[in-house]
């Protein structure tokens, strides 16, 4: 038996290791890009009710990619938000200069609600 095997229709490389082949691992191995938590809650949540897409993904090798991604739209969106808000209640820099510890508390507020928005609409429970 070959110890190594493409296999023509998918282009998957396989390594015979025992009396089994396996998809073989790339030579180098790909630098990763962290998963922030935007995206580390939409692993979980694929984990728990999308199998099928997270297999998918997974064994494509795309799962990473596809994870920062998402980490970064939701990012943009969060901080969006945060401003908008900001904006909408009149929190500005002259309140954040005269009295900091409104500023916090006001911001701190925003950002929970913000995130509480962001996982209600992109589903990251």
């Amino acid at each position: 038996m070959e110890r190594f095997v493409t296999d023509e229709h998918t282009g998957l490389k396989y390594e015979l290791v025992g009396d089994y082949y396996l998809i073989a691992g790339e030579d180098e191995p790909e630098e990763r890009e962290p998963v922030g938590i935007w995206g580390q809650r939409h692993l979980r949540y694929l984990k728990r009710y999308h199998r099928g897409r997270y297999a998918n993904l997974l064994t494509s090798g795309e799962l990473n990619a596809y994870l920062v991604d998402i980490d970064r739209q939701a990012e943009e969106l969060f901080l969006r938000l945060v401003k908008q808000m900001a904006d909408a209640e009149g929190i500005t820099e002259a309140l954040k200069a005269n009295n900091q510890m409104e500023w916090v508390g006001r911001m701190n507020n925003i950002r929970s609600r913000a995130k509480e928005v962001i996982n209600n609409e992109l589903i990251f429970s």
